[in-house]
């Protein structure tokens, strides 16, 4: 065959409609008119010879080959953004994009100081950050839509082989009470207190609770005895509530910066017990790595890690406390 029977652009037509669902929110979101968009993808069943969608129902569904042909079409345009990126370097950070991922709490609290450090140092480099859990932040690494991320879960097992992990630093859990509990006052409390607090966590079914009660556990407590008094389904709503007087909940040292710093919660120590868990930084070895990315890995993730493996957001970040509150932290996804 001399020539291909598809373009870029109906491979982006293709992956847009997959995505959006129909063809007017494609175009939509493609920034072109509804005929043009049906025009191209009947231009491509006709070079193709087969159908590419079922067109019975009020959501457009690719066929067999409508997937067949999406599926190497992603690779395809990935391939093509990897390529303009590659040509971009060649300006030495004149521009170009860096693409991040992390999973939720890494990409609320700690992330941002990062991305805010490297721009300062890069002003022409766009910066993307994509939070999402830490399987789908793997795959879209994985695939080459993100450059590298931080996560903190375990990366899935088919992709470990794919993926090259490397340990960044420890994560601690914080038990935090509200500022009035009487345990304040005692000092470092016993594991067998943990059992008698109330707590509040966020929803059983959520993978970010998952991954918290497997740390937990981990680290010899006994999840199955601890006493629910509510759900909640955001960090930030736990940790009003336990400010507010509700309960006690275990979140990242990292979340609760702004609140220790305004005395309005307490963090509380557990005797004999440090809740902690690895943070890990993920490349696709086999995708092209932009000198955007090398920049932010070997002059930003120093920079956040001590020698021994923890993370010191103190003297990296000029909008940061310079008091040490809680040194050599990181963050909980």
């Amino acid at each position: 065959m001399s020539d291909l029977p598809f373009t870029l652009d109906q491979l982006r037509i293709l992956k847009a409609i997959a995505a959006e669902g129909s063809f007017k929110r494609a175009a939509d979101s493609l920034y072109v008119s509804q005929p043009a968009v049906s025009l191209q993808v009947q231009n491509l069943e006709r070079q193709l010879d087969v159908p590419l969608f079922d067109r019975g129902g009020r959501r457009a569904q690719l066929t067999e080959a409508g997937h067949l042909l999406l599926d190497y079409g992603e690779k395809i345009l990935t391939l093509c953004q990897e390529t303009c990126r590659a040509i971009e370097d060649l300006q030495n950070l004149q521009g170009g994009t860096l693409i991040i991922g992390a999973s939720q709490t890494t990409g609320t609290y700690l992330l941002p100081r990062m991305i805010g450090l490297f721009r300062r140092q890069y002003p022409d480099v766009a910066v993307q950050l994509h939070v999402h859990s830490t399987r789908r932040t793997s795959w879209s690494v994985a695939n080459g839509q993100i450059d590298l991320a931080i996560i903190g879960g375990e990366v899935p097992s088919e992709l470990q082989d794919a993926l090259e992990i490397t340990p960044y630093a420890e994560d601690e859990l914080a038990l935090i009470l509200p500022i009035i509990h009487p345990l304040v006052r005692t000092g470092a409390i016993q594991k067998e207190d943990l059992y008698k607090l109330q707590f509040i966590t966020l929803d059983s079914q959520s993978t970010i609770r998952k991954v918290i009660d497997q740390v937990l556990t981990r680290c010899g407590i006994e999840t199955r005895r601890l006493k629910i008094e509510m759900e909640l389904n955001s960090i930030e709503a736990i940790k009003n509530a336990v400010q507010a007087g509700l309960g006690a909940a275990f979140v990242s040292i990292s979340a609760i910066e702004k609140e220790l710093q305004m005395g309005v919660i307490h963090r509380a120590k557990i005797e004999g017990v440090v809740v902690q868990r690895i943070l890990s930084v993920i490349f696709n070895p086999n995708r092209y790595r932009s000198r955007a990315a090398e920049a932010f890995t070997n002059e930003i993730l120093p920079q956040f890690a001590t020698p021994f493996g923890k993370l010191d957001l103190l003297a990296t970040d000029d909008h940061l406390a310079l008091k040490p509150i809680a040194p050599n932290f990181v963050s909980m996804d």
